[in-house]
């Protein structure tokens, strides 16, 4: 007879993919939700139950007035507030333990996305897997909150698709990972957002930069750009980009 009680690292497992599927994918059939109810010995049912339990304290949803499972227990709401304060720690920790479960280290996991350890040792290589690996949670999560689609074109072909922060990851230690903090971009209008040559101002409007705007008569700027400014951006289902974050792209952007 299973536990009825959640470990710890149950709770973070399902946190951890609760980040990575969109709300409106929370479902007994998800094959997500089957891959992890076999991994940590639950029934697809009981994922989905705690996925939606764990809704319930999503400050995002809370605001758009959507509501998650009204049973939701005490450890659902410390494993969200966790996460609100300390991100890094939390997404690291979910992330070793899912590949310890799977059978692999975090290396051997992430070799993709780990080109350089050959020249690293100490502590230099462990804070290099950890930047790695928590921003590989990050575009996990920024794809998943905008169904796999560009904000700006709708491209949804997820190798050209990135998963911008507006708030540089360099620039704001605590908001690295905070979902607000992201939105899905195409290579291109990702290239352009981080140059400061496109923003998005406090209704979610596409402003371009009198830099770019001096190639008006390009093609290419009425093709890929001058079309879309004053157009609002495809908006998450969940993750809403932060106003104050985007307030503060635009002030610290200069528009030649």
């Amino acid at each position: 007879m299973r536990n009825p009680n959640w470990t710890r690292e149950q709770l973070i497992l399902a946190f951890n993919l609760y980040c990575k599927i969109p709300f409106g994918k929370i479902s007994k059939t998800n094959p997500q939700i089957i891959q992890l109810a076999e991994l940590i010995g639950r029934t697809p049912s009981a994922v989905g139950l705690k996925l939606s339990n764990l809704a319930s304290f999503d400050p995002d949803l809370q605001a758009r007035g959507i509501k998650g499972m009204k049973n939701a227990g005490k450890g659902d709401r410390l494993i969200f507030e966790e996460f609100q304060n300390n991100r890094e720690a939390l997404v690291f920790e979910s992330e070793n333990i899912l590949a310890t479960m799977q059978g692999l280290s975090l290396e051997n996991k992430y070799q993709a996305e780990l080109p350089d350890l050959s020249t690293m040792a100490g502590e230099t290589r462990e804070r290099y897997v950890k930047t790695r690996v928590n921003q590989n949670f990050f575009r996990q999560m920024i794809l998943s909150n905008y169904q796999n689609q560009c904000a700006v074109t709708g491209i949804d072909m997820p190798v050209l698709l990135i998963a911008s922060h507006i708030i540089p990851w360099s620039q704001n230690v605590e908001e690295r990972l905070n979902p607000t903090n992201g939105i899905c971009l195409s290579a291109l209008y990702d290239k352009a957002f981080d140059k400061h040559l496109i923003c998005f101002d406090e209704n979610y409007r596409m402003i371009i930069s009198t830099n770019l705007k001096e190639h008006c008569t390009k093609d290419y700027y009425q093709t890929n750009f001058g079309k879309m400014e004053g157009q609002t951006m495809n908006l998450p289902s969940r993750g809403l980009p932060n106003l104050d974050f985007l307030e503060w792209h635009r002030e610290n952007i200069i528009l030649y």
